[in-house]
């Protein structure tokens, strides 16, 4: 696996586990829906306030999403995710330096973010939607291609696997298969097994314990643990008295192997990442 991954004009370091910091621009996300809103307006002050403050916690890139996929969720209007994304990209590219990603599933989101200084890609669709891989190997940004079984709207409704960890490398395969005919390199591939995408609490805890096993192959893998019900399966916990919990999550998904993890609560993950960091390591590792 490369060390590092080339994000338009920056380069992200894989040597070493990071955090990637949430930032929904969105009124109806899970967990901090609204949070960047005055009233009906995204207000871009509370948005690079926080963009600002995540990087002086430790954040090494910012995923803006603009349609809410927490389950039940209902799609955005490809004019409503453009207007909530693109102000919010110019702004954070113009004033934080930090590595912008953009999570989305929309072609023209993709472009469009690309044209004003996106670094990253990051699809919870895997890029399936018509015309998503084309406009993504256009833009020569990396790209998160992310597992999920059925749509936001559908994805929880008693989710079924045979075998889920052999159905998420098939996909896997599938999409990296798509992604060569598209002109999409691998060196520009990142892949996330979706946790709580399709997949019950059971899964998740499944998923997490076998995670190594993803880790293991030639792309990097990307983690999304923070905040999400499965936590709530274990601990009576609503998700903003989730951070404990997420931060032990996304540390466990670094010791097996995790080269991105992506979270709300970007100091004490990047505290407990210090302490893991901290350890001696043997040569061979």
């Amino acid at each position: 696996m490369s060390t590092d991954i080339t994000c338009g004009t920056r380069t992200l370091d894989l040597s070493c586990p990071n955090i990637m910091g949430v930032l929904n621009v969105t009124p109806d996300s899970f967990s901090d829906g609204g949070a960047l809103y005055q009233g009906a307006v995204l207000s871009h002050d509370l948005l690079l306030k926080r963009a600002e403050q995540m990087v002086l916690d430790g954040a090494k890139l910012l995923d803006v999403g603009g349609e809410s996929t927490r389950p039940g969720a209902k799609p955005v209007s490809e004019s409503e995710e453009l207007d909530r994304v693109l102000g919010a990209v110019e702004a954070l590219t113009h004033h934080v330096d930090v590595l912008v990603s953009v999570d989305t599933s929309t072609p023209s989101v993709m472009t469009e973010s690309a044209r004003l200084g996106a670094g990253l890609l990051n699809d919870v669709r895997g890029f399936r939607r018509s015309g998503a891989l084309q406009a993504a190997s256009a833009t020569g940004l990396p790209v998160c291609v992310m597992h999920m079984q059925g749509e936001p709207d559908t994805m929880q409704q008693n989710p079924h696997y045979a075998d889920m960890m052999s159905g998420i490398r098939h996909f896997f395969n599938e999409r990296l298969t798509a992604c060569d005919a598209a002109g999409i390199a691998r060196e520009r591939i990142i892949l996330d097994p979706g946790f709580g995408f399709g997949k019950t609490a059971e899964h998740n805890f499944h998923l997490l314990a076998h995670l190594g096993e993803l880790c293991a192959g030639e792309q990097p893998v990307l983690v999304g643990l923070s905040r999400k019900s499965m936590i709530a399966s274990v601990l009576d916990r609503a998700p903003d008295e989730r951070v404990f919990a997420s931060v032990a999550l996304a540390l466990i998904a670094v010791e097996r192997g995790a080269s991105i993890v992506r979270v709300h609560d970007v100091a004490a993950t990047a505290d407990a990442l210090a302490m893991w960091g901290a350890l001696p390591r043997s040569i061979d590792q």
